[in-house]
C-alpha cells in the first residue's frame, strides 16, 4: 500500500514542484511549510496518520497555482485586486486537481482550505473556528508565517520577531490559536531555525547579487557545479568547502535555457518516504 501511495504522491509533488519553479523569488517555500506543518503536528501530539497528512498537504497546498498565468503569478509589484482574485482561485484549483486521486480524501481539505481564517474572513468558503480542517488550520499558519518570512520583489522578508507578532496579534482572529503558539514557541525556541532562511536542510537560501532572486542550490550540488539565475542567467559555482553551501559568481552568463525550472527529484522522493514513514503498517 505505501509503495503504491507513493508512486500516487511522486506526480503531485512533481507538478507542486514545478509551479514554485516558475517564481525565482519562492524557491523552497513548499518544503518549509511542509517541514514547519509537520513540526507543529508533531508537538501537538498529532497522530502518524495527521503527520503524514499535514506533511504532504504542506508541500502541495499551492498546486493549483499551475492554473495561475506567469503574467500574474510572477508578477514583480503588489498585485492589483483584480489580479488577487485570480491568484485566490488556486485553493479551490488545487482541490479540483486531486479530484479523484486516491489521496484526496485526506489532504484535499486543507489543500482548500489553508487561506480560511479561525474568524471566518477567509477564502474560499469563509469558515470559521474549527468547521475549517484541521490539517488546514496548521498549514494556514505556516503559510502565512513563511511568507511572511521570506523576501519578494517589492518587499523585504520580515525579521523573525515581527512575523510572530503578527502571528500573536492574529491569535483566534486569522489563526487557530493553539497552532499558532505552537508556532511561536516553535521559533522563538529556535527549534524551526534550521528551516527558516532554507530550501532544504542545510541548504541556505542563496541569492543573486544582481537582481535579487533566489539562485536554486540542491543538495545533490556538488562543490564545483555550476547554477544560474533564472532572471538575469548569471553563473555562480557551489562552494561546498565550508560547513554549508554557498555560490560564487563566476562573472560568466548562461544560455537562455537556464531560465528552464527543474523540479528537484532528490528532495521529493525524500520527503515522500519521511510522510509515509509516518503512517501505520498495512
Amino acid at each position: 500500500m505505501r509503495s503504491q501511495m507513493g508512486q500516487d504522491l511522486v506526480g503531485l509533488f512533481t507538478m507542486a514542484a514545478m509551479v514554485e519553479a516558475r517564481d525565482p523569488f519562492t524557491v523552497g517555500h513548499a518544503w518549509r511549510v511542509s517541514r514547519y506543518s509537520r513540526l507543529i503536528a508533531e508537538n501537538s501530539v498529532q497522530d502518524g496518520e495527521v503527520i503524514a497528512q499535514v506533511s504532504i498537504a504542506g508541500f502541495l497546498h499551492d498546486l493549483g497555482k499551475i492554473g495561475i498565468s506567469d503574467a500574474v503569478l510572477t508578477r514583480p509589484e503588489r498585485l492589483i485586486e483584480s489580479e488577487y482574485e485570480i491568484v485566490k482561485e488556486h485553493a479551490a484549483l488545487g482541490a479540483r486537481l486531486l479530484a479523484g486521486h486516491p489521496l484526496a480524501a485526506s489532504i484535499s481539505g486543507a489543500i482548500w482550505h489553508h487561506h480560511e481564517q479561525f474568524d471566518g474572513n477567509g477564502y474560499p468558503h469563509g469558515l470559521a473556528g474549527l468547521n475549517i480542517p484541521l490539517a488546514a488550520r496548521i498549514v494556514g499558519v505556516c503559510d502565512a508565517f513563511d511568507a511572511m518570512t521570506s523576501a519578494r520583489p517589492w518587499r523585504k522578508a520580515l525579521s523573525l520577531e515581527a512575523a510572530l507578532e503578527i502571528i500573536e496579534e492574529g491569535y483566534g482572529k486569522q489563526f487557530d490559536q493553539d497552532f499558532a503558539e505552537r508556532l511561536v514557541r516553535l521559533a522563538r525556541s529556535g527549534a524551526l531555525s534550521h528551516i527558516l532562511g532554507h530550501s532544504d536542510l542545510g541548504v541556505p537560501i542563496q541569492e543573486c547579487p544582481t537582481c535579487g532572486p533566489c539562485v536554486t542550490v540542491f543538495r545533490t550540488h556538488k562543490h564545483g557545479d555550476k547554477v544560474y539565475c533564472r532572471l538575469c542567467a548569471n553563473e555562480f559555482t557551489v562552494d561546498r568547502a565550508g560547513a554549508v553551501p554557498h555560490i560564487v559568481a563566476t562573472g560568466e552568463k548562461g544560455r537562455p535555457s537556464v531560465a528552464v525550472a527543474e523540479p528537484d527529484a532528490e528532495l521529493i522522493s525524500r520527503l515522500i518516504l519521511d510522510a509515509l514513514g509516518q503512517l501505520p503498517q498495512t
